[in-house]
């Protein structure tokens, strides 16, 4: 039955408009790598969809492109690895998730009154530790599987602008294919 449910899951999300997305996100992912190589203790962001992705920091426009062209190229000769990055939402939402869940549990039956509760709360802290702790290596295999790709496919850039949005960058990055 599980086995079942993520071999259906694993289908749709490597079709159609999210397998696009899923490439912008690796592609996204491995232009922050290259950047953030580039650009030392630069703070940059990035957000995927399926027309492409967005950059936005400190960063010129050619530094974009060439991170770009340089990620697109180092992906497609087997650089994977890049379209995984730590920083990634897909990270702090599993952390959130399974934070929350544990915590969630740990309140289960505590009586009516606050300090049923306040004694249920270093439970709740402990189990909430221990799903951050598992989070990390779960959110890394959830991006890996699920939410990039770092086999870009045909994909290819089709333009670079700089768009600026006060003291920061943002760079909008459009794909095809």
């Amino acid at each position: 039955m599980v086995s079942s449910f993520i071999d259906t899951l694993d289908q749709f999300v490597q079709s159609g408009p999210l397998d696009r997305i899923r490439r912008n996100h690796g592609l996204e992912h491995a232009t922050l790598h290259v950047l953030a190589a580039r650009l030392p203790r630069t703070p940059l962001a990035g957000h995927s969809d399926s027309g492409g992705f967005w950059i936005i920091g400190q960063a010129s426009l050619s530094d974009v492109q060439k991170a770009v062209d340089d990620a697109l190229r180092r992906l497609r000769a087997g650089e994977s690895e890049l379209a995984v990055h730590p920083n990634c939402g897909t990270n702090f939402v599993t952390s959130g998730v399974l934070a929350g869940v544990a915590a969630g549990l740990a309140m289960f039956g505590a009586g009516h009154r606050t300090r049923d509760k306040l004694e249920r709360l270093p439970l709740a802290a402990s189990l909430a530790t221990l799903a951050l702790v598992s989070a990390q290596p779960l959110g890394l295999r959830i991006q890996k599987r699920y939410t990039t790709s770092g086999e870009p496919g045909d994909l290819q850039v089709v333009s670079i602008t700089a768009n600026p949005r006060g003291r920061l960058q943002a760079f909008r990055v459009v794909t095809q294919g």
